[in-house]
């Protein structure tokens, strides 16, 4: 099944925060003793005499430890280029960076080892996918070394182990309360008319509409559902398995997919169910809610940290001002169209997620 959700990069941070256990994607980077590769712990690192742009309790972020974040940042998540010269970005990260430095140094030993392996599998990870010789160029591109990718992973992977850890297995359990209706279970068989046809065209939402219509009408006829899938449905991830999904966590779906899925009477052919990728002909052929004492280990995981998250951010919110004594981060400044003065840039743009498969 496909996915797209449009989300302000606020917000996608935030919800970066939740993955963070498992992906590269955000998180804050200043270099420190604890977080250093231990193949350049020898090597002397030129003082730093840049302006110092934000003093919190306990530390202080120069100019170029921010700067440095923010080209790590740029290089494990290029989605966020076009926001790196927003001013309300850029005070952000420095916030988040603040909070991560903070909360790193608060964290136990345990938390500290967690976060350095961690760090070392998913940089190993990196380097295996893109192969050595391309993260190198990566690398020099954005002038940053393996040593200083591999200090913001640790401290980023230590604040996820320290604050996951304080997680209780009640506040998991309540937590799933809240989104229960993810976790059911559901067999869907369904046709995608997408807006492009087989030979890559547009194709009209109206033209869409029609052709998703009369393959209903025939189905309602008694036409064979895998056979019409194979013919005409345009999912990549069921289209060869006869359009059905088997026993999947709705949650993992797109959310007017989810709702159908959820809804639908058992058995019965839906009328066109619009998506953000075209219009599907569904029929739901089981569906089972699920108890707590029925996830997997991976499942409560994945909740525990949802719940990390959410304190995370209200940490953000509520406790990290109160710590910070004092911010100085220069503005961005842009050239208007019409004239030759510039203006601080403070413009906060929507952005879309990339369109993943399930």
């Amino acid at each position: 099944m496909l996915q797209s959700k449009s989300r302000t990069w606020r917000t996608l941070l935030i919800a970066l925060i939740a993955v963070m256990a498992f992906s590269i994607m955000a998180g804050c980077s200043k270099k420190d003793d604890t977080a250093t590769d231990k193949t350049n712990t020898t090597t002397e690192q030129p003082k730093d005499t840049s302006k110092v742009v934000a003093t919190y309790e306990g530390g202080q972020i120069t100019a170029n430890q921010f700067d440095l974040q923010q080209r790590i940042m740029l290089l494990l998540s290029p989605d966020m280029e076009q926001f790196a010269q927003v001013n309300e970005f850029r005070e952000y990260m420095l916030k988040q960076e603040i909070a991560y430095d903070y909360l790193a140094k608060k964290a136990d030993d345990k938390a500290k080892q967690a976060g350095e392996k961690k760090a070392t599998d998913q940089l190993a990870a990196i380097k295996k996918q893109v192969k050595d010789a391309e993260f190198k160029k990566m690398l020099d591109a954005k002038k940053i070394t393996e040593a200083e990718v591999k200090a913001y992973m640790v401290k980023m992977f230590t604040v996820v182990e320290s604050e996951t850890a304080k997680v209780t297995d009640a506040e998991i359990a309540k937590e799933f309360e809240t989104k229960k209706k993810d976790y059911t279970t559901a067999t869907v068989r369904h046709i995608l008319i997408t807006l492009k046809d087989a030979n890559g065209k547009d194709r009209t939402d109206a033209n869409a509409l029609k052709l998703a219509k009369e393959l209903k009408a025939k189905l309602d006829k008694g036409a064979d559902f895998g056979k019409l899938a194979k013919e005409y449905s345009e999912d990549p991830g069921s289209k060869d398995k006869d359009g059905l999904y088997t026993d999947v966590a709705v949650g993992e779906w797109v959310e007017q997919f989810k709702q159908a899925a959820l809804t639908l009477p058992l058995n019965k052919i839906s009328d066109p169910v619009k998506t953000d990728y075209g219009y599907h002909v569904m029929r739901v052929e089981a569906r089972s809610e699920k108890t707590y004492d029925q996830l997997t280990q991976e499942q409560k995981d994945t909740l525990k940290t949802s719940v990390a998250a959410t304190k995370l951010d209200t940490f953000m919110q509520n406790d990290l001002p109160k710590l910070i004594k004092k911010t100085d981060l220069p503005k961005v400044e842009t050239k208007t169209e019409d004239s030759k003065t510039t203006t601080p840039s403070t413009t906060t743009p929507n952005t879309t997620e990339p369109k993943t498969t399930k």
